[in-house]
């Protein structure tokens, strides 16, 4: 034993992983407390999966993957949670006076003397990744001990009274709801869906934008986890037939982060749909949105204008916010006066006046952006141009020396011009206001630990060659526990950006059509939407299969 207890650097630089150097920068730079395994991973020296196939192939420690591994629950009383959270570790199975437990850091001799003392038992370390033990941690502690109590105890009666009290955090259903959203905020997860089925209630989490039923919980359950949600956001817990909404700002695991709260009344019930705003991921910069270096020119000579009007376009969920921010991030200075309106307020950033739509009082974006206009704004962003009036507004906001930055649902850059019109804007309006427009997407990244080169299909050729792109090496996800067998893990945007020049001016003056215009725009070097996501394709970023989910080949 004393001998298998080699440092973990030295087996990296034995293995030809990592240099002296890099070992060396790292642990002088750590943090304090911190793994030397993770302070490498934090600064991409090495992916989980090297350092996993090291453990294993040095120590002789055998990899398992916690995505089917069948967990003997019962063995959650032996090593408390606090236990396993602290040291990342999981008991899986026992045999005998054997113990066998999956670690992250099966070299934490520490964690395993405790582990030994504490439990009686012999410890057999097996690796697992990190992500997978921590999924697997709040997966099997808490939620089920939590979901017992409340089914033993008749606590609807006075579940108010309970959830409403704050010094009670460890009330069964305030835990329950606790651990429902640790599990989100730890998956990454933007919504958690809370869906009333017939004889059962779904959780179901929104992870890189693509929906997972995570599990099913009892239907008697269903009062309680609504009640206690409810509670929270401040709504009227007697109110079911009506929707609602409401926010709430709280810390989880020492993260801050934003929840926007939405109830709908279905025929089994409220359904809850959770937005989770994470404060710490919320404000990028602008050259962290993967723009490629041509549209990032263009972007940043957009946003320098001192007028005009710049439009972001997208469905819901392609990020249009994120670019928003990043820009208003960019443009905010002490020199420049940037009011805001939205619905809702989705980040607070200091320097910048932001303004919360409020229909019940009258203020909806054309009152409000009247009113932003009589304050000496630089720089105004109007969260959504929903209708002609406050499209003409914004639009007349940017004729008189303004900078206006705003979002509209459409598919194209190109289609937006059309869809203005169709607004009721007259043309000259649209026409001498328009700066620029940016289309986006967001499409999913190929996971870093299980990436793999393929030849790519007679398919993706011919689709590279008719877009006048040369194909390279394609990759894609093999699936690993990491990225829960999906083969992708995060997301990356793509962009189409129209600068509006003089010659396009006079083509909507003379009410040229949208695919002349595409013509030209395509002459003067615009990178479509398809051409991004493939030069992100042949990058090894993505997938043809993502690119083709979200932009059309035309």
């Amino acid at each position: 034993m004393a001998q298998q207890r080699k440092r973990l650097g030295d087996l990296l630089v034995e293995a030809g992983i990592l240099t002296k150097e890099q070992l060396e920068e790292t642990l002088k730079r750590k943090k304090r407390g911190q793994k030397l395994g993770d302070a490498l991973l934090e600064r991409g020296y090495i992916t989980e999966q090297q350092l996993i196939e090291v453990l294993e192939f040095q120590l002789g420690i055998p990899h398992i993957s916690l995505h089917r591994y069948p967990i003997d629950t019962t063995l959650m009383n032996i090593v408390p949670k606090d236990v396993a959270r602290r040291n990342i570790l999981i008991p899986l199975k026992k045999n005998g006076d054997e113990l066998l437990v999956a670690m992250a850091d099966p070299m934490d001799y520490i964690a395993v003397d405790d582990l030994r003392m504490s439990t009686g038992f012999q410890i057999k370390q097996v690796i697992a990744s990190k992500e997978e033990i921590i999924h697997a941690v709040n997966k099997h502690y808490s939620l089920d001990e939590s979901m017992k109590e409340i089914l033993s105890d008749d606590i609807e009666g006075d579940i108010t009274a309970g959830a409403t009290a704050t010094g009670e955090d460890d009330a069964p259903a305030i835990r329950l709801v606790n651990q429902i959203l640790l599990t989100g905020l730890q998956q990454k997860a933007s919504d958690i869906h809370i869906d009333p089925q017939e004889k059962k209630i779904l959780v179901r989490y929104r992870v890189d934008g693509v929906l997972k039923t995570e599990r099913a919980l009892p239907k008697s359950l269903q009062n309680v986890l609504t009640a206690r949600v409810k509670i929270m956001a401040n709504l009227n817990i007697t109110e079911t037939r009506l929707p609602q909404d409401g926010r709430i700002k709280v810390t989880l695991d020492f993260t801050s982060v934003d929840l926007r709260i939405s109830t709908l009344p279905t025929v089994y019930g409220e359904k809850i749909v959770i937005r989770i705003l994470d404060l710490g991921n919320s404000l990028n910069k602008l050259s962290q949105l993967g723009f490629n270096k041509i549209n990032y020119e263009h972007f940043l000579n957009l946003i320098k204008k001192p007028s005009g009007i710049i439009l972001i376009t997208g469905p819901t969920g392609s990020g249009k916010s994120s670019t928003l921010y990043a820009a208003l991030n960019h443009l905010n200075s002490d020199e420049v006066n940037i009011i805001t309106i939205e619905d809702p307020v989705e980040y607070q950033i200091e320097g910048i006046n932001q303004v919360q739509v409020n229909s019940n009082v009258g203020l909806n974006f054309a009152t409000g952006l009247r009113s932003i206009l009589r304050q000496d704004p630089n720089i105004v962003m109007v969260g959504e141009i929903r209708d002609t009036e406050t499209a003409e507004i914004a639009i007349r906001a940017s004729l008189t020396g303004h900078l206006v930055l705003s979002t509209l649902h459409t598919n194209s850059a190109i289609a937006t011009i059309p869809r203005l019109i169709d607004m009721g804007i007259e043309p000259f309006l649209v026409v001498s206001s328009l700066s620029g427009i940016v289309a986006q997407r967001l499409v999913r990244k190929i996971c870093r630990e299980c990436r793999e080169e393929y030849e790519p299909t007679e398919m993706e050729k011919k689709l590279f060659e008719r877009r006048g792109i040369k194909v390279g090496k394609t990759y894609r996800g093999k699936g690993c526990g990491i990225c829960n067998m999906t083969g992708y893990k995060g997301r990356v945007a793509i962009q189409e950006i129209l600068v509006v020049d003089d010659h396009i001016r006079q083509m909507m003056m003379n009410n040229k059509s949208t695919s002349e215009i595409r013509d030209y725009a395509m002459h003067n070097g615009m990178i479509f939407l398809i051409d991004d996501g493939l030069l992100k394709v042949k990058q090894g970023l993505t997938t043809v299969e993502e690119i083709l989910r979200v932009a059309i080949d035309d």
